[in-house]
């Protein structure tokens, strides 16, 4: 009887260590798919926004990175005065540590997918790595005006 409860504890030891392996495993093959372990290298956050601060998400906002991979619900952008701050909610920050993309680090641009409008911001100017927004986030971000027609 004892010996069947050890190997009902070791086998549920196992399957939540795989699960978590399974989870930090994912967390940065989707950051290095999308980019953003390579924003990461550069743009790590190092300190707290300041100026005029704009904050969306993350729930009810969809954004889409390098080769079309969304995050859905998961992400917070932040305008303020000195940079765009992106973080990830706590669950999915495996692989995805806060960023600070200065302004000048960022170029923007408009493009339209399936009858749908998004600002491409594309991060970093050796990174290039694309971030495409919808319209309605990035008027609650204030960026609007940074965007050519």
């Amino acid at each position: 009887m004892q010996n069947s409860t050890f190997d009902g504890f070791l086998t549920t030891l196992l399957v939540v260590i795989c699960f978590v392996a399974f989870w930090c495993a994912i967390g940065y093959f989707v950051s290095f798919l999308t980019g953003w372990l390579a924003l990461a290298r550069r743009f790590k956050k190092q300190s707290e926004p300041y100026g005029e601060i704009r904050s969306a998400g993350p729930f009810f906002y969809t954004l889409y990175m390098r080769f079309w991979g969304h995050y859905s619900s998961v992400i917070r952008l932040t305008a303020a005065g000195d940079a765009l701050y992106a973080s990830v909610l706590f669950l999915f920050r495996i692989g995805h540590p806060p960023l600070r993309i200065p302004w000048d680090e960022i170029r923007f641009g408009r493009t339209k997918f399936f009858f749908r409008t998004y600002i491409v911001l594309t991060l970093g100017n050796e990174e290039k790595i694309p971030m495409r927004i919808p319209l309605r986030m990035a008027r609650n971000l204030g960026i609007l005006d940074r965007c050519p027609e």
